[in-house]
């Protein structure tokens, strides 16, 4: 089996590399691959480099992920998002290879408490949220052999994010405010890949499992539940941290406000996806104290 690897240098790209190798020959490539052109501003050139590779799976994992500098810039994250995502489906179709792609929580409203499943109304509230449905749309349509995954809250123990900038200000502040209003369930990069790499097995197998399909770590947060996980945690582990246990205030959104409305419901239902492919998906503080294990070690 061959598979190529789109966005091998993102925080998912990453941990795919390590998860995709045992399947087979892994043509992986990022933005600025020379060789073979990968570069999702430049749509045009994507169709060639899967012909040649000529993959049994085609995996992407590059996109427009900066959430804010989005609302600035809308035609080029649609580009990266939707366009690109969907001229690579469709040279995958092409070859008969299986496309894998990544979305997003962000393409639903955020309103309610319920967990969505993968058939309730989208409704994103941002350009990143828009370009990104459209991406689905796109892949969707021009690869009916596909396996779509909607995400929140993704995280790594490489590169940055929200547990590591927490650690930061706790050594450095008395007192830190974070958002309490905004629910969801952190899901480590290393998840996603782990369960995409067992999903493609059990597709290649039967195609009847292809679709959409939501993977998020189980149970729920916000982010100030998980910053104090995480700084609990470091504590625990020793860490000199100056913040007080006590000293973490919780604030609503709209204490921070951005450029882009972000959703106050995360919560994502995997129960297609744990009964499709057999899974059980473990809860979000486990994949964060593996992190922090790891980032603390």
């Amino acid at each position: 089996m061959k598979i190529l690897l789109l966005g091998k240098g993102g925080q998912v790209g990453w941990e795919l590399q390590r998860s995709l190798a045992p399947l087979g020959e892994l043509v992986a490539l990022d933005f600025d691959s020379t060789e073979l052109h990968a570069d999702f501003s430049k749509p045009e050139l994507l169709a060639d480099t899967v012909r040649k590779v000529r993959p049994d799976v085609v995996v992407n994992a590059a996109a427009h992920t900066a959430v804010d500098k989005a609302e600035s810039e809308p035609e080029f994250a649609r580009t990266l998002n939707a366009t690109s995502p969907g001229v690579v489906a469709q040279a995958a179709h092409e070859i008969g290879a299986l496309m894998v792609h990544y979305s997003t929580d962000y393409v639903f409203d955020g309103s309610g408490s319920a967990p969505r499943t993968e058939d309730d109304p989208t409704g994103p509230l941002s350009v990143y949220g828009r370009t990104k449905l459209e991406g689905e749309q796109l892949v969707a349509q021009n690869c009916p052999r596909h396996l779509i995954f909607r995400t929140s809250w993704v995280y790594a123990a490489r590169g940055g994010n929200f547990a590591k900038t927490m650690l930061r200000l706790a050594k450095e502040r008395d007192r830190l405010t974070v958002i309490d209003d905004q629910f969801g369930a952190p899901t480590g990069a290393e998840l996603l890949a782990d369960v995409t790499a067992h999903a493609i097995r059990v597709t290649l197998t039967d195609s009847g499992k292809a679709g959409l399909y939501h993977l998020v770590a189980s149970g729920e947060t916000t982010w100030h539940g998980y910053a104090r996980f995480v700084i609990e945690q470091a504590r625990a582990a020793g860490v000199d941290i100056k913040v007080a246990a006590d000293a973490i205030a919780p604030v609503p959104t709209t204490d921070f406000p951005t450029p882009a409305q972000r959703p106050l419901n995360s919560r994502l239902n995997t129960a297609k996806l744990q009964s499709t492919f057999g899974l059980v998906l473990p809860p979000w503080q486990t994949g964060v104290a593996r992190m922090l294990q790891e980032t603390l070690g």
